[in-house]
């Protein structure tokens, strides 16, 4: 970093027009999104990362010419006409890429080779259900008829931060939710095991849990609902480039508005004085000062760490005192093995099979929380994940953090056997379900909860932070709505991203925008966001240089 760069940034420096400077602790999509929302309301802001690349968890890294695509399964906001779609396109997200759409959300098949495909289009997963289990025939009319008033609703608040929505806003909200109002209060109160448990089929009983790859446990039936409905409209789909190619794009956008990213910048602490943050230290030393100070990065980190857990109330208190260690408020951290084979894996193969295990072969999975296993053909999601003649199978599965983490602190040696044990794993079980694989894989990279926590920060390794529709989720939505995003006693500082909108890459992005409108409404400014003019087609060299997962993750990665 240049000296003059360091000194504009020095205590007492103003812009020449008076605008204000922001400083943003994090690359992550909601970082990225804090930045150009500032940009295009006239702030400079600058972002601090600790990596060196963009993203967050919204990442990938490479070997041997394979790309690792680590984060998006689906994505919020793909198809034009609704107010996600509208943030990704202010964000550059989605220029120039394709979008691929699937006919089916998920495929579940049991120990004995029995599987449900779910559909996305209601009358075809009827059909589907009613054959496979008649006796079902009133459930399975229940839930597929929801899902039907599913795809007549379209609620996607992205647009306007909660405390700023006028009468206008909240009138437009009731008329779509009104009426809707019984559907969604029903199936909002009704969870998906209780649901799921009145099947008479075994195997519906498991499958209808695992439409989300793994059951996040707790999940009412409106987020199935939703997300399928959102998948039959084309508004869940995959970007071309995955992960870390809509991470790239939105630096793009940010770079284009004039903003600065920082990398390989580990923010130690916050700088406060007389109650108000007035700029950040890094951990050589050098001190950046600003206006405003956003935290992007993981919310226990920034309560504890960053401000020394000087700033909390009750909300903050209740979160990281209590429901953060309390056993199923945070998302489950997620073991991968990515897995890269010579030749194609045939398109008539479904891209994404949730494997229920039998209690022999789940012993076999270290720390595995649930006795499955999700494959994803990922060479089906987008083009360039793998040399040509070649494709990438993604298999994971939810896992225990503290026991990765405490092998990785305690026995180096047994933390790499137990990586081993799960790519040793996945080759025997792919040879198994996809006959003639394993001699075609080339190799097999392994990432663990304590590899996703050394590289994001993440606490516990959880990759969507809080879990959804929990008594985190509603502290959340008021730390957003009543706070502001702000932190008790401390002026001219915000926090964006998953800890405070919970999980999501579209509420990420969101609430970088909220930021900027709740400090532009501090400032007497008026927001302002414009769409991204970019068009130039998508192609894999986007992506740039990608590091290797034994630099990403750590020493020992599998490699066959």
């Amino acid at each position: 970093m240049a000296g003059e760069e360091e000194d504009s940034w020095g205590p007492g420096d103003r812009e020449p027009d008076g605008s204000p400077r922001v400083i943003v602790i994090g690359a992550g999509i909601a970082g990225m999104s804090t930045g150009c929302y500032a940009q295009m309301n006239g702030m400079r802001s600058r972002i601090f990362e600790k990596h060196v690349l963009p993203g967050g968890c919204c990442t990938a890294w490479s070997r041997d010419g394979y790309i690792f695509d680590y984060c998006i399964e689906w994505l919020i906001g793909t198809a034009a006409g609704n107010d996600a779609h509208q943030v990704w396109r202010e964000l550059g997200a989605l220029d120039g890429k394709s979008i691929t759409n699937f006919d089916m959300f998920n495929r579940v098949v049991d120990e004995t080779g029995r599987s449900v495909v779910f559909y996305n289009d209601p009358d075809r997963l009827e059909q589907h259900l009613l054959a496979l289990s008649p006796a079902d025939a009133r459930l399975i009319r229940s839930f597929c008829r929801d899902l039907r008033r599913f795809l007549a609703i379209e609620l996607y608040p992205f647009l306007t931060a909660p405390a700023l929505r006028t009468v206008r806003d909240r009138a437009a909200t009731l008329r779509t939710v009104l009426p809707a109002f019984r559907l969604l209060w029903r199936t909002a109160a009704t969870p998906m095991h209780e649901f799921a448990d009145r099947f008479q089929d075994p195997l519906l009983r498991r499958a209808f849990r695992n439409i989300f790859f793994q059951d996040p446990e707790g999940f009412p039936l409106l987020p199935y609902l939703f997300n399928m409905a959102s998948a039959h409209h084309h508004n869940a789909g995959f970007p071309q480039g995955g992960s870390l190619g809509l991470a790239r794009s939105v630096e793009e956008r940010y770079h284009a508005l004039g903003g600065t990213i920082s990398y390989r910048a580990r923010v130690e602490r916050i700088l406060v004085e007389d109650g108000r943050a007035v700029g950040i230290e890094l951990r050589n030393g050098r001190r950046y000062h600003a206006d405003h100070v956003v935290s992007a990065c993981d919310g226990h980190t920034t309560i504890q760490g960053l401000l020394q857990g000087r700033y909390t109330g009750p909300r903050i208190d209740k979160l990281y005192e209590e429901l953060l260690h309390r056993p199923g408020t945070l998302f489950p951290a997620v073991v991968s093995a990515f897995v890269g084979l010579k030749g194609d894996l045939g398109p008539d193969r479904p891209h994404s099979t949730t494997y229920l295990l039998t209690p022999e072969d789940a012993a076999h999975l270290p720390g595995a929380l649930q006795n499955s296993l999700v494959v994803q053909l990922r060479s089906h999601y987008s083009d360039g994940f793998a040399p040509p003649g070649r494709s990438v199978i993604h298999c994971t599965y939810f896992s225990d953090f503290d026991h990765w983490t405490a092998l990785r602190s305690t026995d180096r040696k047994e933390y790499r056997a137990r990586k081993r044990q799960v790519a040793a794993f996945v080759k025997n079980f792919l040879e198994r379900h996809l006959p003639g694989t394993a001699e075609r894989i080339e190799l097999v990279d392994v990432a663990t909860p304590a590899t996703t926590r050394r590289y994001t920060g993440n606490h516990d390794g959880s990759i969507l932070a809080w879990k959804a529709f929990s008594e985190a989720d509603d502290l959340a939505a008021d730390l957003v709505g009543k706070d502001r995003m702000r932190l008790p006693g401390l002026r001219g500082f915000s926090m964006a991203g998953q800890w405070v909108g919970m999980g999501g890459l579209i509420r990420a992005a969101s609430t970088g925008r909220f930021v900027i409108q709740y400090l532009c409404d501090e400032l007497g400014r008026g927001f302002t966001a414009s769409e991204s003019q970019g068009g130039e087609p998508w192609h894999p060299g986007k992506l740039g240089r990608l590091p290797q997962l034994d630099r990403w993750s750590a020493r020992g990665d599998i490699r066959t």
